[in-house]
Order: C-alpha cells, then sequence, then structure tokens
C-alpha cells in the first residue's frame, strides 16, 4: 500500500470538483428493476442451502484462523454460556430440544482425554464440534425471501404508512379508509437519490442509517422500493421479533437475516459477521444501523460500533482478491422525524441510565382510556410527513463517489480503490489491521455526513431553541434539575422565542452554504412560520405535548424530558454559543394565585 493517499500521486489525474447533486425534491421514481427474480436477495436465498454451507466454511475458516491456538478454551466458554442462556432465558424461537444439544456437545467436549498421546484425536473432535456449533447459528440466521410474500407486504405496507402519514379527509373513522393515498408526498425521499440509483446498477449498495424507532427498517425498505425504484435490501433483523406468530411469518420470508442479541460469544459474533460480508460479496445491497440500537437521547449518532460496517470493508477486499472491480458503495441514510413514537420510553431510559437517582420519571401519560384513545385518533388522523435523506455516496475508504463509481479525494483527485488493498509490492493482500483502519475511517466519514446530509425540520429548530430558553433561565441548574421544574408553571415569551429561532436558522443557512447541513424548505419561511409548524407537527403523537399552544396562544410545555428529547436532534451541532439569549421563560403567575386561592379554599373548610 503507498504510504500516503493511494492513486493520488500521477501528475496526469486531473482535479474533480464533482456534479453529484442533493435534490430537496422527492418524487416516486421507475423501478430500477421491476422484476424481482432479478433481484440479488432472491437469487442469493433461492439457493438457501448453498449459501449456508458457503457461510459455514466462510465462519469456519475464520474462526479457526482466530482461535485456532485456544480452541478448546473458546468451545468450553461458548458451551458454557450456551447452557447458561437456555436454562435463564429461553424464548420461543428457539429450535427444538435447543439444552438438549448443548449439553450433548459438553459431554463431548469433555470426554475427549487431553493427553500426549491423543492431541491429533482431541483436536479433531474440537474441530467437529466447531462444525456443529457453527452449522446450527448459519442455519439459524440466514432467513428467507419468498415473492408472493414480498408482494403482499408491499400491499400492506401501502396501506398502513398510507394511514399513517396522511391527513385524514374528514373527523371521523370512516375517512380513515379513503382510497386518496398519496405517499410519496409523506414519505419524501431526498438528498443523491440519482446518485445511488445509478451506483445500484454498477455495484452493491450498503445503506448506513441513523436509528430513532422500531419503525426505520421496515421503513426505509419500503420506501427504497417504492419510493426511490431499488431493489430489497438484506438486513439484520431482532430474532425476539420472531417470537410471535405473525410477525415470524413475514419476518422469515423478506429477507432479512436473524440476530440474536443473546449470543455475544466469538463463534457467534464470527459467524454473524461472516454472513454479512457474504451478503455484501455476493452484490446483495443490505442495511445495518451503525449506531447498533436506536437513539435513547434523540441525537444523532457521533460513535458507531464499528463490527458490521467492516465486513463492508472486507467484502471490497474479497472482491479484489477474486481478480474482480466490483465495487461497494457505502451510502449514509438520515431519518428526519418531526416525531418519534417511542420518544418518551427512549428519553426516560436515556435519563436513567446518564442520571441514575438524579431522575424522578415523569407520570404516565397513558394514565385514562380517553388519553389511550386520544393518543390513537392522533396517530391516524393527523398528517405528517417523514424524510428519508440519502447523503453523499462513498467507496469503503470514505472517499466521495460520483454517479459513475469513480473514487475521488477530498482535493478531487481520482483515487483508486484497489490501491487501498496492495501491499509494498503491489500485490492485493489480507490485513485485518490495516482494515480495521479503514473501517475507524469510515465510520468517521459516516458520521460527517449523518450531518451535512441530514434534513432539518421546523420541530427540529423549534425545540431546540425552546430547550435552549430553558437553560438560559436557570443557569445554574444542571438537567436533571431543570427536568424537574413544574412546565406548567411557565410559558415561552413569544418575541424571545422568534428571537431564537431565528438566529438559529440564520445559523443553520450558513452551514447549509459550507455543505455541513440541509435545511426543509419550511426553514425559509419567517421564525414565526416555523415555529408554528415545528409545533404543529411536533405534539401529533404525544398525549404530553413537547410544545403546545394553550388557550390563550401562548407556548408551553407538558413535559421537560420531552422537549429534551426533541432538542438533542441539533444538539451535536454545537449551535447556542451563536445566539444572544435576549429574553428567557416567564413565568406564569396566575399558577401561584390558584395555588394560594385553593390554601385559602381549604382553610376556610377547615
Amino acid at each position: 500500500m503507498p504510504s500516503n493517499s493511494p492513486g493520488t500521486s500521477a501528475p496526469a489525474k486531473k482535479v474533480h470538483t464533482g456534479t453529484a447533486h442533493f435534490q430537496n425534491e422527492s418524487r416516486r421514481h421507475e423501478h430500477i428493476a421491476p422484476d424481482l427474480e432479478e433481484w440479488g436477495i432472491f437469487k442469493l436465498l433461492d439457493k438457501r442451502d448453498e449459501f449456508v454451507k458457503e457461510l459455514e466454511a466462510e465462519s469456519y475458516e475464520r474462526i479457526l484462523e482466530e482461535h485456532g491456538g485456544k480452541l478448546n478454551d473458546l468451545l468450553s466458554k461458548t458451551l458454557f454460556s450456551e447452557q447458561r442462556r437456555t436454562k435463564e432465558e429461553p424464548w420461543k424461537v428457539d429450535p427444538p430440544k435447543e439444552r438438549k444439544f448443548w449439553k450433548k456437545l459438553a459431554k463431548m467436549l469433555a470426554t475427549h482425554s487431553l493427553d500426549e498421546d491423543e492431541v491429533t484425536t482431541a483436536d479433531k473432535a474440537a474441530r467437529n464440534i466447531l462444525q456443529k456449533i457453527v452449522h446450527r447459528y448459519a442455519d439459524e440466521i440466514v432467513g428467507h425471501f419468498k415473492i408472493p410474500t414480498f408482494k403482499f407486504a408491499r400491499r400492506f405496507l401501502t396501506f398502513f404508512f398510507g394511514r399513517l402519514l396522511n391527513a385524514a379527509d374528514g373527523r371521523s373513522f370512516k375517512s380513515l379508509f379513503s382510497k386518496r393515498i398519496l405517499l410519496e408526498e409523506r414519505l419524501l425521499v431526498r438528498g443523491y437519490v440519482n446518485e445511488v440509483r445509478e451506483l445500484s446498477k454498477r455495484g452493491t449498495v450498503v445503506f448506513c442509517p441513523t436509528h430513532f424507532s422500531n419503525l426505520d427498517s421496515i421503513l426505509i425498505g419500503y420506501a427504497m422500493d417504492q419510493v426511490a425504484g431499488l431493489p430489497a435490501v438484506s438486513y439484520g433483523a431482532g430474532l425476539n421479533l420472531y417470537n410471535t406468530g405473525y410477525t415470524a411469518y413475514f419476518m422469515n420470508r423478506l429477507g432479512a437475516y436473524r440476530v440474536d442479541r443473546r449470543k455475544r460469544n466469538p463463534i457467534y459474533m464470527t459467524t454473524l459477521k461472516a454472513m454479512s460480508k457474504l451478503i455484501i460479496a455476493h452484490g446483495v445491497p443490505s442495511l445495518f444501523f451503525p449506531g447498533g440500537t436506536r437513539s435513547r437521547s434523540g441525537a444523532l449518532e457521533t460513535k458507531l460500533k464499528l463490527g458490521l460496517l467492516g465486513t463492508a470493508v472486507e467484502a471490497q477486499r474479497q472482491h479484489y482478491e477474486d481478480g474482480t472491480d466490483q465495487k461497494v458503495f457505502i451510502v449514509p441514510v438520515i431519518l428526519s422525524y418531526p416525531f418519534v413514537l417511542e420518544a418518551q420510553f427512549l428519553i426516560e431510559q436515556h435519563l436513567q441510565k446518564e442520571g441514575q437517582d438524579r431522575y424522578i420519571k415523569a407520570k404516565d401519560s397513558f394514565h385514562s382510556l380517553r388519553s389511550i384513545l386520544k393518543f390513537i385518533w392522533g396517530v391516524f388522523s393527523k398528517g405528517n410527513k417523514i424524510t428519508i435523506a440519502l447523503g453523499r455516496p462513498m467507496d469503503v475508504l470514505g472517499n466521495r463517489v460520483e454517479a459513475d463509481g469513480k473514487s475521488y479525494s477530498k482535493s478531487g483527485r481520482q483515487v483508486r480503490t484497489s490501491d487501498y488493498f496492495r501491499d509494498q509490492h503491489g500485490k492485493i493482500n489480507r490485513d485485518y489491521q490495516r482494515e480495521s483502519e479503514y473501517t475507524r475511517m469510515l465510520g468517521d466519514h459516516i458520521v460527517e455526513r449523518y450531518h451535512a446530509d441530514g434534513i432539518v425540520l421546523p420541530s427540529h429548530l423549534v425545540s431546540y431553541a425552546a430547550f435552549g430558553m430553558l437553560e438560559k433561565t436557570f443557569p445554574g441548574n444542571d438537567l436533571y434539575a431543570l427536568l424537574r421544574l413544574p412546565p406548567e408553571d411557565f410559558y415561552f415569551d413569544e418575541q424571545g422565542l422568534n428571537s431564537v429561532v431565528g438566529q438559529l436558522r440564520d445559523r443553520l443557512l450558513l452551514l447549509n452554504k459550507e455543505d455541513c447541513v440541509k435545511l426543509s424548505k419550511e426553514l425559509y419561511d419567517s421564525p414565526e412560520e416555523i415555529i408554528r409548524q415545528g409545533i404543529e407537527s411536533l405534539g401529533n403523537f404525544h398525549i404530553d405535548k413537547p410544545l403546545r399552544y394553550d388557550k390563550e396562544d401562548r407556548v408551553v410545555c407538558d413535559n421537560f424530558a420531552m422537549l429534551h428529547y426533541y432538542h438533542n436532534r441539533l444538539s451535536t451541532f454545537r449551535l447556542k454559543r451563536y445566539v444572544n439569549w435576549p429574553v428567557k421563560l416567564v413565568r406564569d403567575e396566575r399558577v401561584e394565585d390558584e395555588f394560594f386561592s385553593e390554601l385559602k379554599a381549604e382553610d376556610m373548610l377547615d
């Protein structure tokens, strides 16, 4: 590998400024591969048994390569953890006679002596046990893809997302089933869509989304198929989702591979990573969340888990080892929700973990049948838009990629990705330490594009401004002291909120010019209109509103923890230092008057 940037030193190469264009408008695209039998995921899983064997062989060799010298120790620890799992945490989805299987293997391992005369026999026995374990894991992980099930899921999700995102024409239950579904007007796919469509024809695309909701996988998969016109992707789904009959039926037939988070042993993790690598190497578009789990705080991910991300780097090197120039393209995907269905649950988890005894949980919002019905009606009757931004494509080193598949460095010079995988003699070689560093670099570039290509919505800006005003009102309080304040005692000064939103918007406009952030078209309206639109969408799906207008048209908050969650979407941009905070929260004096009136009434009764 060249010491500096591979492939960039040749003087004949011209500087390329880039032709990729971020599309801020969303439209429905014609499908690039309307025949489902031509999809990579169908071709791969149509020969599932062959692929399982390939996965077994890949995993087995990698495990011996990394743990061959201490195979018995690895097997002992794995068998012990699996026996404990089957006893303490069994699931319905587990294979039949699960405990018996692991107990039998443990007995087999224990009965083989390690005397000097029998070392060869013991080694063969250990390898035989390893093969059995790897086969069980591989067969469990690999899913199926059934075209009839996929087509049914398309129709069902069209109805589901249409009802979730379209405003009801009337205020009646009947209106929920109107046939006027304009999904592409509510489920918006923006960003480098044309480039991703072209790259999907030239190589293998790996989507790396932000993660906020349990809906993310289904939402992105559906949007890529029905709005962006791209083939189905393979993605990992938690094995716990297979515990219920209906969910298991669909998940098991839609190309997802199964991930059991109870299993943390090296044999399982190696098999899982081998699965991801082989899927990409076979040219199947893939999706995984490099953040690892949903963002509990509501902030954009800044630290990524690099395990599965590294499989894309390995798959690219594998192509070059096999003598092919097929490229792997990485596409950051940024979800912009005006709301998150699980927001209250997520932020409470985050605050309890970070604050421990300093955080006091608020009362449960679902305290009456009326509240529950109000929430359900809010879900189905309010019109909302969800934005999915396809970030600027890159190769597995983080270099910018144009629609023609060519890579360019930051200086604009074309680079050959294959040069990054050569040794000092110019030969493609395997170097895990080097590839680990490439993976770290790739993770940094993905985080950068999360911020640069994520679309800021009015709800993000208004909640960030409002919580900032709360912080400036009580500068001596830490976060947990702020969250203990009674929100019903305060409202937000109208002029102050307008001023803060305006200043923040102006700062975001500057960042937009520097390619550091993208803005929704609503952010070009007046601060008053931004506030109105932000509050309107922010409160749709929550009983305790992060922000709302009261009867006197004042901006108030029902739950400061929820406001903090939505504020966090912009927290990593560190915008507060650019704001002059002229006006703070206003205490509602009538609350105190009502309090003393109640005390006086009680005294009179006594």
